[in-house]
């Protein structure tokens, strides 16, 4: 039987692109959807309805009577993973120019792994947009469990806005299972981190200004239940190609209260907000292409099989326009 795959995976080249990380753009989808492996392209998992977690039925039993009976039912969801993937042409001149500086130590440029980077990276930021418009996404959260800001009650409004209120009437709206992490966008946390009544609470009511640190507002809300802080920083580019680029950060004025369970997988069950299925991790490798220059060249493909998944949403509170 023909591969599968008309390309070669080449390890050394599939390490750079699991390796790859751009310091330069702090990413977080891999925080607020954990990627977990799934064992084949198409996979299942059972949705449990709500009410039967909380039934309280009259469990007392007669001398002589029969023991009442319960059935559990469960719906199973089917879903499978989608296919990303990119390529990068590469002429054999420029890997044989290459090779060559590098044998005379003049270079330590590698195009193959130059380019493996460069679509990682790019992968990568594909990603953190698809999560953010997952996440920061009303629809992806119970009807009971979002509110919209707006005018005085934004976080942006010093005078008048609660943050702290706010917070702590989401972290009662989820059921059984608080919030443990939360995930917003720079706008919020610029806005955030100096409110007068966060910077009172955690200066002990001695100042209402200034800023404070991530780790002060974790400790600030760490009674409630609140042990992550997750702040997206990256941006991307929302122009059409050809056009000038325009970019915009890729997580809005929103406030996401999760909780998220680092041992739930999509096979196994376990309670968590969402997770990220993947299948085979991250590959890479190089397909030779003879209509690439003169003398040909390679195509060297990054890729990943993955489905980015919310499977509970009733573990999630979901602020939206939290800043103006």
């Amino acid at each position: 039987m023909a591969p599968r795959r008309p390309f070669t995976i080449d390890p050394i080249l599939t390490a750079i692109a699991v390796g790859f990380r751009n310091p330069a753009a702090f990413r977080i989808a891999d925080q607020v959807l954990p990627r977990v492996s799934v064992g084949a392209e198409n996979f299942k998992w059972t949705e449990y309805p709500i009410s039967e977690a909380f039934n309280t039925p009259d469990a007392r039993v007669g001398r002589l009577g029969r023991v009442q009976q319960l059935t559990f039912s469960g719906t199973e969801q089917t879903s499978s993973v989608e296919d990303f993937g990119l390529d990068a042409p590469i002429p054999y001149d420029d890997i044989e120019a290459a090779a060559e500086a590098r044998a005379r130590k003049v270079s330590a440029y590698n195009p193959e792994a130059h380019s493996v980077g460069m679509l990682t990276d790019t992968l990568e930021n594909i990603r953190e947009v698809r999560v953010a418009g997952l996440v920061h996404n009303s629809a992806s959260y119970a009807a009971d469990k979002k509110i919209t800001l707006s005018g005085t009650s934004q976080f942006s409004d010093y005078a008048n806005s609660d943050p702290i209120g706010a917070l702590k009437a989401g972290m009662e709206k989820t059921l059984v299972y608080p919030p443990n992490t939360l995930v917003m966008g720079r706008a919020v946390w610029s806005k955030l981190s100096s409110h007068p009544k966060i910077v009172n609470a955690v200066k002990g009511n001695l100042t209402s200004e200034g800023i404070v640190t991530r780790q002060q507002f974790i400790d600030l809300l760490s009674g409630e239940g609140i042990t992550n802080l997750l702040i997206g920083d990256a941006w991307h580019n929302t122009a059409k190609p050809g056009q000038a680029p325009s970019l915009a950060r890729a997580w809005g004025k929103h406030i996401a209260m999760l909780h998220l369970n680092p041992m739930a997988t999509v096979e196994g069950g376990g309670i968590t907000f969402g997770l990220t299925a993947d299948y085979g991790g991250r590959v890479s490798g190089r397909i030779e292409d003879k209509d690439i220059g003169l003398n040909g060249g390679v195509r060297v493909r990054t890729g990943e099989r993955v489905k980015e998944l919310i499977v509970a949403k009733d573990v999630g509170y979901f602020i939206e326009n939290a800043v103006a």
